[in-house]
């Protein structure tokens, strides 16, 4: 700058050589220092602290250019440097999301398949809901028939309905009893003949 200000024409550009030696410099450093693939990336960032120093080499023809071709460094300096990183983040985000998509497409798929057996036993749950649900409807229709049968038979009072229920179970233990035995009354009839009979009269 002072040997343009002076208007040494010779001075500047020895000044601007000088200028691209050092970034040269610094950008094969930066290559050889840091950058190890695939423990690093495959490129590194020259970052220039000021704007004139950054608008003053890419003032230089092909100088960022071939910085970043044989060095593989980009150059950015106070303006530019934070959108750089943001297109950068964005990129790695990307990578990371291509990465894991076959770990998400494995996932997805183990899901469908446990969830075509949820619908298989889904499926067999409803069947046997419906078979109970079809055999209760059954029964309903058997207990409307009955009580439609029993409607034309008459009521016992509770006291003679509980001495019919009585005999008749005093009826089934002597039939058990006697069932093989050949024990009969006196009149050569079987206890358990005399007792039913006696039980139609009764409720007659």
């Amino acid at each position: 700058m002072e040997a343009q200000e002076q208007g040494n024409g010779e001075l500047a550009e020895a000044a601007g050589k000088q200028l691209e030696n050092r970034i040269k410099a610094c950008a094969w450093d930066i290559c050889e220092k840091y950058l190890c693939p695939p423990k690093t990336t495959d490129f590194g960032i020259l970052f220039l602290p000021t704007e004139g120093l950054f608008a003053e080499v890419m003032r230089r023809i092909g100088l960022s250019e071939m910085v970043q071709r044989e060095c593989r460094v980009t150059i950015a300096g106070p303006t530019t440097l934070w959108s750089l990183l943001n297109s950068l983040q964005m990129g790695f985000r990307t990578l990371a999301i291509e990465k894991r998509s076959s770990e998400v497409w494995n996932l997805l798929a183990a899901i469908k398949t446990e969830f075509g057996k949820y619908g298989e036993v889904l499926e067999k749950v409803q069947k046997k809901l419906q078979e109970a649900s079809t055999t209760i409807d059954k029964t309903a229709v058997r207990s409307r028939a009955i009580e439609r049968k029993l409607r034309g038979v008459q009521e016992l009072p509770a006291a003679e309905a509980q001495t019919v229920l009585m005999l008749a179970a005093v009826e089934d233990n002597g039939m058990e009893r006697g069932r093989g035995k050949g024990k009969n009354d006196l009149d050569g009839r079987p206890k358990c003949g005399r007792r039913i009979e006696w039980l139609r009269s009764f409720i007659r």
